[in-house]
């Protein structure tokens, strides 16, 4: 039994704390048997439209809520419902709140016709408004959203939640059998399967929901330190690398990235966040990608991280996982919180349908969008950095690499393939072509390399603390910077690479 409007917001907020922000409905419609329709619904649901608005605490902070009533005509929105929820976007807004949308609805109320369905875009500006203003803007798909609610303000979170099996989609199953003449397959339009296609941020039980909320609310809603002050200094025009003066040997290095049990990003952050969120990304949970609202020390962040393997298994990184990254990126920077990258990939994937997907052209989007970003960025080179798909997510104002990592055009056997023409030569061309994070600290890709004794995989709680230590340490220091200081340096940076030779 789905859950109605007040039972689901009285899961999420604290007890006692919501207050209503809706005025009552007071015009009526001329159609006698649309009147009696909404009686009966009023009747029904003891609300007088198909949306509850107002304010509540989750875990004592404040925020805005709307959410729809699906007992009410489907949750359908008609002109009165629509302008509710403007209204409640709008005080949010002005209010300078987080705002959480609830949708259920079959789309807009077919009763009212064009002027409910216009109504979508009177709703989205109102949202879009929001988002502008940098506040967060989070919802839950419930089950059913459809329709112009699926395509405008229900899924124009900064996250987008869905619950388990909703059905979500732009054209509900009887119109697509009427109109196409044969049925859509079950699982098109299921929570589960957009979140495996990265449409959806992370599939969550209504029980759970209040907790990834005040999470999510906690990373997204906190700042960093404070502006400098004028006489404070500013990032210098080419950041110094700095680096041990040990130096793994570069083929030694290549394999001991390589090893099963050398910590990942999920292990990364698990180990050093004091606050996660652990977001869903194409081919899910297991996939080639991590997404996450993470605080570090006091640092909150936005984290899209290579997970390289999946228990025994490679994981080659997608264009779809690029697009992903993009779409973290930009509402990164949106909500003004800092963009943490994390490198650790044998590579973009190839194949037909990799080419036919665009990933080549996602890698330079991906750039673009990183180098644009106008919040602070930081990349960590964690291991493995292979290809493309390592240097889409290493356009940063600064740069961490562990002891071992490394960063080359293809692996030192795809290297040795192309040279000597097979690839017994890889340990020679990995320590020749300067592949490994010392050398990349010489050429200024690396500002920082981080020790590892000898080797992560042996000391995996020991080396995910000293990388957590120096991700928040580099936070802070970007995050006191002003937004031109950064920008300006980050441009030299990225105009003298591979010129730094020491």
């Amino acid at each position: 039994m789905s859950l109605t409007a007040h039972q689901l917001i009285g899961l999420l907020v604290d007890p006692g704390s919501f207050v209503s922000w809706d005025d009552p409905v007071t015009t009526e419609p001329r159609d006698a048997e649309y009147r009696a329709s909404l009686t009966r619904a009023r009747e029904r649901t003891g609300i007088d439209e198909a949306v509850v608005t107002g304010i509540g605490r989750i875990g004592g902070g404040q925020a805005a809520l709307i959410a729809s009533e699906f007992g009410f005509l489907g949750g359908s929105i008609g002109v009165a419902t629509a302008e509710r929820i403007t209204r409640a976007v709008e005080q949010a807004t002005a209010a300078r709140l987080p705002l959480i949308a609830l949708p259920v609805s079959g789309g807009t109320r077919m009763q009212e016709g064009s002027a409910a369905f216009l109504c979508m875009l009177r709703i989205t500006a109102a949202v879009q408004a929001h988002r502008a203003a940098g506040l967060p803007y989070l919802t839950y798909l419930r089950n059913p959203t459809m329709g112009g609610v699926f395509a405008s303000w229900g899924t124009l979170g900064h996250l987008v939640f869905a619950e388990p099996g909703a059905r979500l989609g732009f054209l509900g199953p009887r119109v697509y059998e009427e109109l196409r003449g044969v049925q859509l397959p079950p699982d098109v339009q299921r929570a589960e399967k957009l979140a495996e296609r990265g449409l959806v941020d992370a599939v969550v039980a209504p029980e759970e929901l209040r907790e990834v909320l005040r999470r999510s609310l906690s990373v997204l809603t906190r700042r960093a330190l404070p502006a400098p002050s004028p006489s404070a200094p500013s990032v210098p025009t080419v950041p110094a690398p700095t680096a041990p003066a040990e130096r793994p040997d570069a083929w030694e290095a290549v394999l001991r990235t390589r090893h099963p049990d050398r910590p990942g990003t999920r292990e990364l952050l698990r180990r050093t966040t004091e606050e996660l969120v652990l977001l869903d990304s194409p081919g899910g949970r297991d996939g080639a990608l991590v997404r996450a609202l993470a605080v570090l020390d006091g640092q909150p962040a936005v984290v899209v991280g290579q997970q390289r393997r999946a228990g025994a298994q490679e994981r080659p990184f997608t264009a779809a996982d690029l697009r992903s990254v993009r779409r973290t990126a930009r509402f990164a920077e949106q909500l003004g919180l800092p963009l943490v990258t994390v490198v650790d990939t044998a590579g973009a994937e190839l194949s037909v349908q990799a080419e036919l997907d665009g990933v080549a052209v996602e890698i330079a989007h991906c750039l673009t969008t990183l180098l644009s970003l106008r919040t602070p960025v930081l990349a960590v080179l964690l291991g493995q950095g292979s290809g493309g798909g390592a240097l889409a997510l290493l356009p940063a104002d600064r740069v961490l690499a562990a002891g071992n990592a490394w960063l080359a055009p293809l692996p030192p056997e795809g290297a040795s393939a192309i040279v000597h023409r097979d690839g017994s030569h890889a340990p020679e061309l990995a320590r020749a072509q300067g592949i490994g994070a010392h050398d990349l600290a010489a050429v200024g890709l690396v500002d920082t390399v981080i020790p590892e004794l000898p080797d992560a995989a042996d000391e995996p709680a020991a080396f995910c603390a000293r990388v957590g230590h120096a991700v928040s340490t580099a936070l802070a220091a970007l995050t006191a910077t002003t937004t031109s200081d950064r920008l300006t340096a980050r441009a030299v940076r990225h105009r003298r690479l591979g010129d730094l030779v020491v």
